[in-house]
């Protein structure tokens, strides 16, 4: 009955946040946004690749087994395949990767940044079907990584869920996409700057011919 109970929790929170989505006013990044954050200073917010919806989280999530976990697709990995390529290509340089627990975060992040280290941040897991006191740790978390100065010459990189960022900004970003933040540590606050949907990838590689 208890899982159950959670299990619909869950679905309420899932139709909560695609609504929010619908409100958020995204704006598309520019090429002008992409020569900024080659200068560093940003912090950029990756939601993990598309996933298999058929294959729901298991309610409770077991983190040691990818098998509990909503999984990405095949497609899902060939996309975030050519968003990494498409980062590197326009030169973005990279520091510290924060990323989610979940197999399809960490996933993500071994597809999009291959072979560079990340840290693996538990207070960046999925929020969706926690209780208000479960939260609460992880949202301080993700605040606080969207706040912090980056130093110049790299950008801090948070690979995570949609659910989490409308915690802290009401957005539901689509899977696959980068947001790009501007931190203000001194005003203990952060600025949305754009987002890059992953089919927005080949306009600014245009750009960057």
């Amino acid at each position: 009955m208890k899982n159950k109970h959670l299990l619909l929790l869950l679905l309420i929170s899932f139709f909560a946040v695609t609504s929010l989505a619908e409100e958020f006013t995204v704006i598309p990044a520019s090429y002008q946004d992409i020569e900024r954050v080659r200068d560093g200073g940003f912090v950029l917010f990756l939601r993990h690749g598309p996933t298999d919806s058929a294959q729901p989280d298991h309610v409770p999530v077991d983190l040691d087994d990818c098998l509990t976990q909503r999984p990405l697709t095949d497609e899902g990995r060939l996309l975030m395949d050519q968003v990494g390529k498409a980062i590197a290509q326009v030169d973005i340089p990279l520091g510290n990767i924060h990323t989610s627990p979940l197999c399809r975060a960490v996933e993500t992040t071994e597809i999009v940044f291959s072979e560079t280290p990340y840290i693996i941040e538990d207070h960046l897991m999925y929020v969706a079907a926690l209780t208000t006191q479960e939260k609460a740790p992880i949202i301080a978390r993700t605040r606080a990584l969207l706040v912090e100065d980056v130093p110049a010459g790299e950008n801090r990189v948070l690979v995570a869920h949609g659910p989490n960022l409308v915690e802290v900004m009401d957005y539901f970003p689509v899977e696959g996409a980068l947001v790009i933040f501007k931190p203000d540590v001194i005003h203990q606050r952060f600025e949305y700057i754009s987002t890059i949907e992953p089919d927005h990838w080949s306009t600014l590689l245009s750009r960057n011919e």
